[in-house]
């Protein structure tokens, strides 16, 4: 069956760093666009990242642009969410998100925590 499975999360200082990992299985992870979602307490779940199916095209949200890098890897079925300069905004649940036409999948979410 169908599975995104997030990884990387945790607890990390501002200004730190972190990389979230998406392992995908169960369809055809190149054919489909692949997302960064992240929600936070009392917000509605907002886009961070979004990258093409052969990572030529890329877009971030404006709060994350400059510190959040999005990649892929196909031949692992893998996305990637690196994370610098990583601010108390940032805390959230981010989530895995995958899009092909009406066909998309979400993963648990991760939990990360920026904090002194």
């Amino acid at each position: 069956q169908v599975q995104l499975v997030e990884s990387g999360g945790g607890l990390v200082q501002p200004g730190g760093s972190l990389r979230l990992s998406c392992a995908a299985s169960g369809f055809t992870f190149s054919t489909y666009r692949m997302s960064w979602y992240r929600q936070s307490p009392g917000k509605e779940r907002e886009l961070v990242a979004t990258i093409s199916t052969t990572g030529g095209y890329t877009n971030y949200a404006d709060s994350v642009k400059g510190r959040f890098t999005i990649s892929r890897d196909n031949a692992k079925n893998t996305v990637y969410l690196q994370m610098n300069s990583l601010k108390p905004d940032d805390t959230a649940v981010y989530y895995c998100h995958a899009k092909l036409w009406f066909d998309e999948y979400w993963g648990q979410g991760t939990q990360v925590t920026v904090s002194s």
